[in-house]
């Protein structure tokens, strides 16, 4: 599976051990960088629209955001047709991200989650699959209102 990965200025050190540890997991990865680090502050918007663009094009498989709170970071890859970015704080929520909502963008908090929590995090994100059946039919309403539809 290739993964796209960015960080802002709070995630450089963890975008680093992410992308060491995807690529040990056997993972593609396709850094596409970010701050250089903690000082090189960048805007968010753009990294977040970079790794979408990859996910959309389907030259990544998923993408993964590393930010401060990550909350900004979600709030942008959702603006973005065909995204489904979660934002996952554990476990839990990494499973609930890809089992019922399919999420093809995982959102990180580099400021909460140390290394080894945000590599579990991952990692149950990375190998949860879709459950499909009532979730898909939410899905394709999530979709209608991303065209601009309206829900009967």
């Amino acid at each position: 599976m290739r993964v796209a990965i960015a960080a802002d200025h709070n995630g450089t050190a963890l975008r680093a051990d992410l992308v060491r540890w995807l690529a040990a997991e056997g993972y593609e990865v396709d850094d596409r960088g970010g701050a250089s680090g903690p000082d090189a502050a960048v805007d968010y918007p753009a990294l977040c629209a970079d790794v979408c663009a990859e996910v959309v094009a389907g030259r990544a498989e998923r993408g993964i955001v590393l930010g401060g709170s990550g909350l900004g970071e979600t709030v942008a890859c959702n603006k973005i047709r065909g995204i489904r970015a979660g934002l996952c704080h554990d476990e839990w929520s990494a499973g609930i991200s890809r089992g019922n909502n399919d999420a093809n963008v995982l959102v990180l908090s580099a400021k909460t989650l140390p290394a080894d929590a945000a590599r579990r995090v991952a990692a149950t994100w990375l190998t949860t699959a879709f459950k499909g059946g009532v979730h898909a039919r939410r899905l394709a309403q999530i979709e209608i209102l991303e065209r601009g539809g309206e829900l009967g």
